[in-house]
């Protein structure tokens, strides 16, 4: 450990300070006139990342209008956090049979 790290780790010591991990981020590949995987369970305050893996465009784009993206050309990403605990089921504008589910649990 460098001194500066255990200066900081002192410090957060004496403060009563705790570290809080983040979610990690979750990616979901759009491919093939699909959302894979098609449903996801993450933790409250995670990130998810579409990427579009496919030649056609696509949108994620949530059923209640909560999120939204542009349309994603091949190569696009779009990210969206979410906050509160919940089922957050989605699909694409331009092509609606493609369907997805973000369930959030709470942390």
């Amino acid at each position: 450990m460098t001194k500066l790290g255990a200066l900081a780790a002192a410090l957060a010591l004496l403060s009563g300070a705790t570290a809080v991990a983040q979610p990690a981020p979750v990616t979901v590949k759009i491919s093939n006139l699909t959302f894979a995987p098609r449903t996801i369970t993450v933790a409250a305050g995670t990130t998810v990342t579409w990427v579009n893996a496919d030649d056609l465009p696509h949108t994620v784009t949530a059923v209640d209008r909560s999120f939204r993206s542009r349309p994603l050309d091949t190569g696009d990403k779009v990210s969206f956090s979410f906050a509160k605990p919940g089922e957050y089921a989605y699909f694409c504008s331009i092509h609606p049979m493609m369907t997805g589910k973000v369930v959030v649990k709470p942390n």
